[in-house]
This record gives C-alpha cells, sequence and structure tokens, in this order.
C-alpha cells in the first residue's frame, strides 16, 4: 500500500529538484503541479505504459490525471504499480505526486457490477440509463463504492483531487427523454450539490484531498441544453461550507476548441477561465492535441507529407492484397489444425484488403486514418501473424504465403498512409501559420504539438495541460517545451484572433 498524499512541501521540493522544467500552484490546493500532466485516457496495463510514466515521472512531470473508466481501471492499475516501483527504488516520494481521479461512469466492470446489484434488487439510486453498456451516476451511494475501488486499483490510501466526471451525462439523458430544460437543469444542480456534500466528507475521512468536476460542457454556450455553468457549481460548493474543497476542474480546451477563453458564458459576464481565475480554482486541460470538429477528429501534430502514390495504383495494391487473401481464405486455412472459430476468425484478422478495397478513401483525414490502423488494423494483423508463427510445424505452403501476404499488408498500409499525410501535412503547416500570427510568444515554439501546448500553458489561469505520453516521443516533446521559459498572462486577444482567422480560413 503507498501510504501518504501530496503537500506542499513535497511538490514544492519536487519542482525545486527540477529547475529545467516549468510548474505552476494548483492554485488554492497549495500543491505545485507541473505545467504538464501524464494524461491516461488511453493507457492501460502493460510495460510499454508502464515506462512511459516511469520516464515522465523521472523527467520531472509530478501530475498524473485518471478515471476509474480508462481502461476498465487498468489505467489505475498501471499508476498504482508504476508509483511503487519508483517509490522503492527512490526516485520519487508519495508527497511529491499529484494523483487525479475521476467517478461518475459505468462501463466494463462497473456495468457488469450495476446489472448483477439490479437483479439483486440493490441497483444504485439515480442511475442514469444512458446506452447500451454505458450508465452513468453521481449519488453518494455510487460515490463511496468508487473511491474504494478506485484506491484498491491505485493501491493507495488517498486521492489528491477527485473529480465528477462528466456529470452532463444527465443532462444529455434528460434532453433526449424530453424533459423540460428549467426542470432538468433544477434536478441536475441538485444532483450535484449531493455530491458535492458527500465528497466534503470524504475529504474529513482522509480518502480524498479535495473535489471538483470534469466537464466537456463548461466551454459551451449557456443556451446548450447540455451546458455546465461552473459560476452555479461554485455557488453550491459556497452553500456547503466557506470552507469548501471544491477546488479544481477540467474541461477541453485546443486551438480550435476555444470556448474555454473567448465565450463568456457565465451569468457574471465572465469566461470559464476569467471566472475560474477570479474564485483560485485549478484549472487542467485536457484534449490539447486532439480537436474535436464537426464530431472528427484532428490531431494538432506536425505530419511530414510523403510522395502519395497514384489512386490507381493503390487500388490495384489493394486488388493485389485482396486475392492473397482470397488464397488464404479457399484453400490454405484449411491446411492448419484450427476449429471452425478459429478459421473464420483468423481469415478475419489476415483480410484488410476486404475491407479496404471500396472504402479506403472515404477516412475523413490522416488521424482518422492512423486511428484505424493503429487501433484496428495492426493488432489483428500482428496478431494472427504471431499466432502463424508460433505453429509447430507450420506447412510450407502457408510459411512461403505469410512471408508475400505481410508484405502485400505493409505496401498497401504505407501506400494509403502517404495519400492522408499529403491533406494532414498541408493542414498542419497552415494551422501553425495562423497559430503563429495570433500570437508572437507562440510562434516560438518548433512543433505544432509544442505550440498548442505552448498555446494553452502560457494562458493566465490555466494550471496544467494534460497530454497522452504512452510514448518516448510524445514525453520528449512535452519535455523539451516545458525546459522554455514562456510568459504567462491573460491572453485573450490571442485566442480572439485565433478564433477569427480560423473561421474566416473555413479549418
Amino acid at each position: 500500500m503507498i501510504n501518504g498524499f501530496a503537500t506542499k512541501k513535497g511538490t514544492k521540493d519536487w519542482a525545486e529538484g527540477h529547475p529545467n522544467l516549468r510548474y505552476n500552484d494548483l492554485n488554492s490546493t497549495g500543491l505545485v503541479i507541473s505545467q504538464a500532466g501524464f494524461g491516461s485516457y488511453r493507457v492501460s496495463l502493460n510495460d510499454i505504459h508502464l515506462n512511459a510514466l516511469s520516464k515522465a515521472l523521472r523527467a520531472g512531470i509530478n501530475l498524473i490525471d485518471t478515471s476509474s473508466n480508462y481502461s476498465d481501471g487498468g489505467s489505475e492499475e498501471l499508476i498504482g504499480q508504476a508509483m511503487q516501483k519508483l517509490i522503492e527504488a527512490g526516485d520519487i516520494k508519495r508527497d511529491q505526486v499529484v494523483v487525479v481521479s475521476k467517478v461518475g461512469y459505468l462501463q466494463g466492470q462497473n456495468y457488469e457490477m450495476s446489472q448483477f446489484r439490479k437483479q439483486e434488487g440493490r441497483e444504485f439510486k439515480e442511475l442514469v440509463l444512458y446506452s447500451k453498456g454505458l450508465e452513468h451516476c453521481m449519488h453518494p451511494e455510487f460515490l463511496e463504492d468508487q473511491v474504494t475501488r478506485s484506491l484498491d486499483r491505485l493501491n493507495m490510501d488517498c486521492i489528491d483531487v477527485y473529480l465528477l466526471h462528466n456529470p452532463e451525462y444527465y443532462l444529455g439523458w434528460a434532453k433526449a427523454d424530453n424533459m423540460n430544460l428549467d426542470e432538468a437543469r433544477k434536478e441536475y444542480y441538485r444532483r450535484v450539490q449531493q455530491a458535492f456534500e458527500y465528497l466534503e466528507k470524504e475529504v474529513e475521512s482522509g480518502r480524498i484531498q479535495s473535489y471538483g468536476v470534469s466537464s466537456n460542457t463548461f466551454p459551451k454556450a449557456s443556451s446548450d441544453p447540455e451546458f455546465t455553468c461552473l459560476e452555479e457549481m461554485w455557488t453550491l460548493a459556497e452553500g456547503i461550507s466557506k470552507d469548501h474543497h471544491f477546488r479544481v476542474i477540467q474541461l477541453p480546451m485546443n486551438l480550435f476548441e476555444r470556448g474555454t477563453a473567448v465565450q463568456s458564458n457565465q451569468p457574471s459576464g465572465q469566461t470559464v477561465l476569467q471566472f475560474a481565475r477570479d474564485k483560485n480554482l485549478g484549472v487542467l486541460i485536457n484534449r490539447p492535441l486532439n480537436a474535436i470538429i464537426d464530431n472528427k477528429l484532428l490531431r494538432l501534430a506536425d505530419v511530414e507529407g510523403e510522395n502519395p502514390v497514384r489512386e490507381d495504383k493503390i487500388q490495384k495494391f489493394i486488388e493485389d492484397l485482396v486475392a492473397s487473401e482470397t488464397k488464404f481464405k479457399e484453400s490454405l486455412v484449411y491446411t492448419l489444425e484450427l476449429n471452425t472459430e478459429s478459421q473464420k476468425q483468423m481469415i478475419e484478422y489476415l483480410s484488410p484488403g476486404s475491407v479496404l478495397i471500396s472504402n479506403w478513401k472515404s477516412f475523413t483525414n490522416y488521424t482518422q486514418w492512423y486511428e484505424v490502423v493503429s487501433q484496428y488494423f495492426s493488432p489483428r494483423i500482428n496478431s494472427a501473424i504471431q499466432y502463424l508463427t508460433d505453429m509447430e510445424p507450420l506447412p510450407m505452403p502457408v510459411s512461403y504465403w505469410m512471408e508475400t501476404h505481410v508484405e502485400s499488408v505493409h505496401r498497401v498500409l504505407r501506400a494509403i498512409d502517404a495519400h492522408y499525410k499529403v491533406e494532414a501535412a498541408e493542414k498542419a503547416h497552415k494551422i501553425k501559420g495562423i497559430t503563429k500570427e495570433a500570437d508572437g510568444e507562440w510562434s516560438l515554439a518548433s512543433t505544432l504539438s509544442q505550440m498548442a501546448v505552448r498555446a494553452l500553458r502560457s494562458t493566465e489561469g490555466v494550471t496544467s495541460v494534460l497530454v497522452g505520453m504512452r510514448q518516448d516521443n510524445y514525453i520528449d516533446d512535452v519535455i523539451s517545451e516545458l525546459s522554455k521559459e514562456v510568459g504567462i498572462k491573460d491572453r485573450k486577444e490571442s485566442w480572439q484572433k485565433l478564433d477569427e482567422t480560423l473561421k474566416a480560413e473555413n479549418i
């Protein structure tokens, strides 16, 4: 068990021990955190991610953000294991690292647990039935259960910052159910207040140090049915106690999702960032490099353009790949000692050409193509090839086929990759140019990803930027940026200029 929690002295000592990086006060908590934190959204329990987190911490990052539903709890488990090893090695102390986790989602194990409780007549109260396989809840009974489970997975006795995770799911559910908006909002904030009151008790018990809210709808227009009002939440916390522990918020912000800095959506006429700054709230930014535009994902990072392959040649490459897949499907697979189900799976995993033949040009951008390859095609192909490689003895015809088939797969993926990189490289170059024009200090960053992080960390009111650092090059990119001094000031004019230019350019 990892005992203790982050302290003012521990985090201050950590920052002083890494003078090459930049840190901020986590506002009223008194803790000191790196201007970029380790975002654990797609981090799971494996050696690659464990090594990545360990490298980031050793390099000076001392903020880790996770949630109970990230990798179905695997993210929290990884953090616990990584920190335990580093503590035992003497590389870090518990009081030097700030751990943030979140609560609200019922997916995976949580969803199965919820269904079991329903069967037993112990359904969680005020459960939002959002969709099949997904529920949401912020009732005290659920919060108590989840704090315990998160602490167990983290192998800790205290979480430094505990956030309600996208509570606006209630508003989305109410909208779909055609509930009156005023009634929905009244019930929404009643539930939030109830959750705050319970979280104050968790602070008293010592299982969390402070709490807050992570919401994707903080930056939305106040007229939006799913809008979450920060000022209203602050009023709720103040009503509980003047010494409340509502200390931190988290929300999306990037070069394209700029509402946090430019949308005056609070009753006071302020932006979310202005209100948070006035109330000394810590502000953690998520999705700094992953902009969602018209429900499409755009990765804010440099892309090296490549010489594109002619479209007719790509089509021919795919047709050749399909012919290879057909040969395996119609004859070679039957030479392997596999049952019917395994045969079907092997054919499916080794047939990317059959999927791409008619829709390889339908991906919205390079980001979507990259995601599909890395999350779908590559894992399946690698798994199937590894399975065949481990078979003894592997029939010689299959062995010969596998060698040429792998080459054919790589040829197709490389050709399509180059096709999408051309447009992506042009767009990245254009975005960099516009961002440079918006603010002189932003223009000094080396890469688009560093520029995106700099725009955020240089904006007064932003405490830390949560970046997915699952790979060494991602970590190196962030550490390089944090090693550079940059002025922190009110940059609303820069964000407004960026907003106007990007809209005018229709990017």
